[in-house]
């Protein structure tokens, strides 16, 4: 299968809404001050910056920053003062994605970026935003740089906690015991990741091995072949959506799904994928959430949903980079809206966003923190879900994972009371 049949598959992912059975009842959501006045005082200008071209699609995470952001200016802004909410999209270009963020935070003097999502703009941008002293409270970040840099900090899990987490369940679940961890070969992406299945992998005393592809050339017939002739018992897909169905259809054409146990970070975990893969991965993929079901009861997620209703756009997607953006946004507006609004600026915003720790949502397994670090990974906890008769059947709730790479992780959090 090339790379036109994968960039189809993913085209279709992006258009699709989420159920029916998730939409939420006709309350009007709550947001920010709910006054359900306009806020009208001076805007205050916060950035964004999505990924948004072949391979994948990151812009869940601003779409869901952006309802929220207008809910809240709807209901009397910060203290009175509007989000003036300003996204770029990087088109998984590096260059483009420092001129973006440049303009951003020196042109357009941004307090701070919220909704991030992108493989690329982290990995350029990381030095930017830490000697300009501007935070990022991310939503959608995929490389290692997102996580380990001091201005950046994420509600979603990434690659490395998520895809950690399938491998647990496979092992424990499964009866997994030699893995193939199959990615992009981008070095803090696909490279970072795998690795460290690997290291997980070994652990436990077992065997796992990367298959990396390059993004710009992808021919996933040699890379199931590969995997084949690799003696693996399971497949880790750690790839955004389009490509990773896009796989899952080669195994399907060759008659692969009891060759091996399939399981998969977050990204194949989207409405609209029933559609595309049909009934034959019924009870035979498994996916590790880093949120909460689409359809949990939760305030935080039927919140989310409400927004995206009210104030969402038809083509916005519902996903959980969506989910994620969201509880990005509400953490971001209660930290200002305890600020004088007449003061806000870059370095009181800082300041603010350093300050959250131990904030709670039914969206996250664990409270969310910041603080002052060199390195940021609040959500490292998740769920496990099983693809069931065209949509996804919770069969692991909250999960920790154990790797060595959550030590100096863990031991913030000791730090901060936390643990």
């Amino acid at each position: 299968m090339k790379t036109s049949l994968i960039l189809a598959t993913a085209a279709t992912l992006g258009l699709s809404l989420i159920g029916e059975d998730a939409k939420a009842d006709g309350h009007a959501p709550v947001c920010g001050l709910n006054t359900g006045q306009a806020a009208t005082g001076e805007p205050i200008k916060v950035g964004g910056i999505n990924g948004n071209a072949p391979p994948g699609d990151f812009s869940g995470g601003t779409d869901g920053a952006a309802a929220y952001f207008d809910c809240v200016n709807a209901n009397g802004g910060i203290n009175g003062r509007p989000i003036d909410y300003l996204v770029e999209n990087d088109q998984w270009n590096p260059e483009l994605a420092g001129q973006v963020a440049t303009k951003l935070v020196k042109d357009e003097g941004v307090v701070a970026l919220v909704g991030n999502g992108s493989v690329v703009e982290m990995a350029v941008n990381a030095p930017l935003y830490a000697a300009e002293d501007v935070m990022v409270m991310a939503s959608g970040c995929a490389i290692s740089e997102c996580y380990e840099s001091s201005h950046i900090v994420s509600t979603n899990q990434g690659p490395l906690p998520s895809g950690i987490g399938a491998l647990k369940f496979a092992i424990e679940e499964l009866g997994a015991t030699n893995a193939a961890c199959i990615g992009f070969n981008i070095p803090n992406n696909g490279g970072w990741a795998c690795d460290w299945m690997n290291e997980y992998m070994s652990s436990k005393g077992l065997q796992g091995t990367s298959i990396l592809m390059d993004p710009t050339a992808v021919d996933l017939n040699s890379v199931y072949l590969q995997a084949l002739a690799e003696g693996v018992d399971t497949i880790l897909l750690m790839l955004p959506a389009g490509p990773a169905i896009g796989l899952l259809k080669v195994a399907e054409e060759q008659g692969g799904r009891e060759m091996f146990k399939w399981v998969s970070p977050t990204p194949l975990y989207e409405p609209g994928v029933g559609e595309v893969l049909g009934d034959y991965w019924s009870d035979h993929l498994y996916i590790n959430i880093e949120l909460n079901t689409f359809d949990s009861d939760g305030v935080d997620n039927q919140n989310w949903v409400k927004v995206m209703d009210a104030y969402g756009k038809d083509d916005d997607r519902r996903d959980t980079f969506s989910q994620s953006g969201y509880i990005s946004a509400k953490f971001f507006v209660d930290a200002l809206l305890d600020l004088d609004a007449d003061r806000i600026d870059r370095p009181s915003v800082t300041k603010a966003i350093q300050n959250i720790v131990g904030v709670e949502s039914d969206l996250l397994c664990d409270p969310y923190y910041v603080g002052v670090a060199d390195r940021h990974m609040p959500n490292h906890s998740g769920r496990m879900v099983v693809f069931k008769d065209g949509g996804f059947e919770l069969v692991r709730d909250c999960y920790d994972i154990d790797t060595n790479y959550l030590e100096p992780i863990l031991a913030q959090e000791t730090a901060l009371g936390l643990d």
